[in-house]
């Protein structure tokens, strides 16, 4: 009988390491190098096998920089019009045209799954290695356990019910766990882990030499995440208590901030390669090497449009990272956010705008465009938004407003109280729920948050009329229109299903 791609990967008996000197962890080595069963006798090769975990994060099939492909290009942000490359698979995100034997969507399955068994391996693994310091396993245990919450967390907001699997399988298991967990399972199990992660010796925050590590921060903030989305996604019946539960980690990852007011953080440097390891706002982020071939960011080159060199020395020809005329018109006047991050492109086969909020224009990154930008996965203005939202849903709109106002007084924007005041800004945002939502779009743009709040923010019911009220010339090439209840979730992948429809069973609408 054929195995499924899934547990295929859940059967590794391989582990990548990577050497473990600060950032070094970075550098992978041969990944068919050791036996699992073979590899781990010391601290050291745990240490090793922890920093595997991390690099599975930056394939971009899984979570990297270039993974946007599976959540910002399925939002109303960007997208492509290209409706020919590859076959076309790619344009069927954005155009809500997704087949479940697509195979971009089953590499991203697959790297989500990759990064629990590496997870999994490692937790299972460090069992038999005795440690000088009992807080030295815990805090690695601690690390892994964050990392396997976070691809759950984008597993389950993906596909809803999915395979839960939290120990290395041997092959007479397979059968017994090729099932789809129910959701409210899955997200026990992402709570359970990061609960572990706070409740450990990690520092609330990582020295410079270990940026890009996990963080007590960084746990306290996916929580609350995690939380949010239970309360507005799962059974009405647990709301409050998931909001009150939201609140309390939202608020103490922002209580550890170490600066006073949003706006003592220009915006550009939130994203300046120079200032990247020091940046108070960021809490979480995948580390790239400036100049490696292998190691560098790519994303600011590949943004980039012809004839342009605001994000990198290197020449382009294409058009750029694709910006939807309904996120153009979303800014408004006077938002410095809109200038740095897109702007528009006059080469003859492009005449658009394009993505320019990754950049890296300096002599390091070379004119082969081999960019130092860390892709930031958590930082403070999102935190603060997801509490206003919090804090909106449990009726104190001042906390929300007071939180809402940061955000728009760093980008140079009215507060809240004068903008709704404006006729046009009243229109388009009549609640102050709306006026969250637009303020998180404009803020995180490209950062691959807006799907992900459009599902928090409506019902299957709502999205579809969200969607199909925008206009089509707004929104390119592809169809809106073609949004509909289905595309709150992605389809289980074919070759999943064929395994077992019945407990792989298929997304309605597939």
């Amino acid at each position: 009988m054929r195995q499924s791609y899934l547990f295929r990967l859940l059967l590794l008996s391989t582990l990548s390491t990577l050497s473990a000197c600060s950032q070094d962890f970075l550098v992978e080595t041969d990944p068919n190098a050791v036996s699992v069963n073979d590899y781990y006798q010391s601290e050291n090769d745990v240490q090793l096998a922890v920093n595997g975990v991390y690099q599975s994060l930056r394939n971009n099939n899984a979570l990297a920089e270039n993974s946007g492909l599976f959540s910002e290009e399925r939002s109303d942000n960007t997208g492509r019009n290209d409706n020919q490359s590859n076959a076309g698979e790619p344009f069927q995100f954005n155009d809500f045209s997704v087949l479940p034997g697509n195979t971009y969507l089953k590499a991203h399955w697959l790297a989500l799954y990759q990064i629990v068994t590496r997870a999994n391996q490692v937790l299972a693994g460090m069992e038999a290695v005795s440690f000088a310091k009992p807080e030295t396993k815990t805090q690695y245990q601690a690390e892994v356990k964050f990392i396997r919450a976070l691809a759950y967390f984008h597993l389950v907001r993906k596909w809803g019910d999915v395979p839960l699997v939290t120990k290395p399988l041997l092959s007479d298991a397979v059968s017994a766990s090729t099932f789809r967990e129910k959701k409210e399972t899955v997200y026990a199990q992402i709570v359970a882990d990061l609960t572990d992660v706070i409740a450990s010796p990690l520092p609330d925050v990582q020295p410079l030499a270990q940026k890009g590590r996990v963080s007590k921060v960084a746990g306290n903030a996916l929580l609350g995440q995690v939380y949010l989305t239970m309360a507005t996604t799962l059974d009405a019946a647990n709301r409050t208590a998931n909001l009150n539960q939201a609140k309390t980690y939202l608020t103490a990852a922002y209580a550890k901030r170490s600066f006073g007011l949003l706006k003592e953080i220009p915006y550009a440097d939130v994203f300046d390669v120079s200032k990247k390891s020091t940046n108070a706002e960021i809490i979480f982020q995948i580390v790239y090497r400036q100049g490696d071939p292998v190691y560098s960011s790519s994303i600011a080159v590949n943004n980039q449009a012809q004839g342009e060199t605001i994000n990198s020395l290197k020449v382009t020809t294409g058009a750029g990272g694709n910006v939807k005329a309904d996120l153009v018109k979303e800014y408004e006047d006077g938002d410095v956010r809109k200038d740095f991050s897109i702007k528009y492109a006059n080469a003859a086969n492009v005449k658009d705008y394009f993505i320019t909020k990754f950049r890296d224009a300096s002599a390091g990154a070379t004119t082969n465009g081999y960019g130092g930008n860390d892709w930031i996965l958590i930082r403070y203005a999102d935190v603060m938004l997801l509490l206003a939202e919090t804090n909106l849903y449990l009726g104190d709109e001042a906390a929300a407003i007071a939180l809402l106002d940061q955000v728009r007084d760093r980008a140079k924007l009215p507060p809240y109280a004068v903008a709704k005041t404006n006729a046009t800004y009243a229109a388009k945002y009549p609640t102050l729920k709306l006026a969250i939502l637009h303020e998180r779009r404009v803020e995180l743009a490209f950062e691959n948050h807006r799907w992900f709040d459009l599902l928090r923010f409506f019902t299957p019911t709502e999205a579809v009329a969200y969607f199909q009220a925008k206009p089509q010339a707004d929104y390119g090439t592809a169809k809106v229109s073609n949004f509909g209840p289905k595309d709150y979730y992605f389809p289980i992948p074919a070759d999943e299903v064929k395994l077992n429809p019945t407990k792989m069973y298929q997304n309605p609408g597939y």
